[in-house]
């Protein structure tokens, strides 16, 4: 599965899509009040990746286990230094209300964790390359 992002940027202006396989999703990300660049910047997105990463898989992983879940609730959290830094004590959280006992959650969060394809990527620390 390939899985790509794209963005166009100009002054006051921004589109931006994703795009699973042939699966184009555009998404609507504010400009920066100068008019040039994203609102939102690539460390905030990275979070954001890894909260959606997690729920998403909380879901696949419960219906798996045949646990219905109500709600997730995670929160991703990293200290990023000066330019050109990476990130550092990237770390997260995760509440699920499911119909389920407290120590099946956990399993289910627990077991979700080891299985999170983004979270994996990360400690992995897979190479990036400039084509």
């Amino acid at each position: 599965m390939q899985i790509s992002a794209k963005i166009e940027s100009r002054f006051h202006s921004q589109e931006t899509t994703v795009q699973t396989e042939d699966m184009p999703k555009s998404l609507t990300i504010p400009v920066k009040p100068s008019g040039y660049g994203s609102a939102i910047n690539g460390g905030e997105l990275l979070m954001l990746a890894l909260a959606t990463c997690f729920s998403n898989d909380i879901y696949r992983e419960a219906a798996k286990r045949k646990i219905a879940v109500s709600s997730v609730q995670v929160e991703c959290t990293a200290d990023f230094g000066g330019e050109g830094e990476p990130a550092s004590n990237i770390r997260y959280s995760a509440r699920v209300s499911a119909d389920a006992l407290p120590d099946v959650i956990d399993d289910l969060i627990r077991a979700t964790d080891k299985v999170a394809e983004v979270h994996n990527t990360l400690r992995k620390g897979i190479s990036i390359t400039l084509e």
